[in-house]
């Protein structure tokens, strides 16, 4: 698995990154055990949380999983500022460090390696909730910190603020990226870029849209077909232009003799600042097929025409 470098200082981070979101929900602790170990002898070894993930059980599950001397070979990325149980966005200096402490505490460590502020928020001062990544990084608790979900904007804002005031720069932001939402590309990314960054790409298969899976109607038996996701997926299944996005990956996987999201996330990984794709499963099997794809590079002719028929793919991302 090829590693690129986060940011200026950050770690060396593999191409894939192994999301936890759905652990403690859809993932028992033993799947989850599965999942790790199949990414582990893959090469892996960036671990996504944060402190709202099923009211703080991903956080948990990890924990019980470190508890087998495995916390030296992972990168463990977690995130503060959605409250575990109201959901509540709360990014104020007080509540941002206290989630941190009960982050440490589920997940049974000193620090945590990257420590992300999960959402941009008007409500707080930017430099009183940049100030808590910073007393975080000071105080040895984290050893990097980074945004999420921030519009390109406040990435510089924040990359301004951190330059004249903080103990360590910002090494990176976590977005929505795919080929069916490409709209960072617009403000996100280049700001990220300009500031040393390195992007972090968040549902990069498009909720499993880009695998093929869920077809133009029948979703029946799919995540999309679930009550707690149908929100969420349905983003990706509604527009003539995804559609055909979709179409144009299969195509490709096609005349490739690769599964479809292999192409998107081959097409992902090279794009300029993408540092890690964050990739999700339900069981060991599933990651693997995800896995899979880190042996897929795309020639240069079917790359520009995936940009081609997806540059109109631009919607706002969503918080996961």
């Amino acid at each position: 698995m090829i590693t690129r470098p986060l940011g200026a200082t950050g770690p060396l981070l593999p191409e894939i990154e192994l999301g936890t979101w759905n652990w403690g929900r859809e993932v028992s602790l033993d799947e989850a055990r599965g999942c790790l170990h199949t990414y582990l002898d893959a090469g892996g070894s960036f671990l996504d949380t944060a402190a709202s993930y099923n009211a703080g059980t991903s956080e948990e599950f990890i924990g019980s999983l470190l508890r087998n001397g495995l916390r030296n070979r992972l990168v463990i990325a977690t995130k503060a500022g959605v409250d575990p149980r109201t959901k509540e966005l709360d990014v104020s200096r007080r509540a941002m460090l206290h989630a941190l402490d009960e982050s440490l505490r589920r997940l049974g460590t000193d620090h945590v390696d990257l420590w992300q502020v999960h959402a941009w928020s008007d409500a707080v001062d930017l430099a009183e909730t940049l100030s808590a990544l910073d007393t975080a990084v000071a105080t040895g608790r984290a050893r990097h910190a980074g945004l999420c979900n921030y519009p390109g904007e406040q990435v510089t804002r924040a990359w301004i603020w951190e330059r004249e005031h903080s103990a360590g720069p910002l090494v990176s932001v976590q977005a929505e990226y795919s080929l069916l939402r490409r709209g960072i590309e617009q403000d996100t990314l280049p700001a990220a870029s300009a500031a040393g960054m390195g992007l972090l790409a968040w549902s990069p298969l498009a909720g499993g849209a880009l695998t093929g899976k869920y077809g133009v109607t029948d979703t029946i038996g799919t995540r999309a077909d679930t009550p707690y996701y149908e929100g969420f997926c349905e983003r990706y299944l509604d527009q003539p232009d995804d559609r055909r996005v979709v179409e144009a990956v299969r195509l490709v996987a096609q005349a490739m003799d690769v599964p479809a999201g292999a192409v998107a996330l081959a097409w992902l990984r090279e794009r300029p600042g993408v540092v890690s794709a964050l990739v999700g499963a339900r069981n060991a099997d599933q990651l693997r097929a995800s896995l899979a794809s880190c042996a897929v590079r795309l020639p240069d002719e079917l790359t520009r025409a995936l940009d081609a028929v997806s540059a109109t793919a631009t919607e706002a991302a969503v918080q996961p």
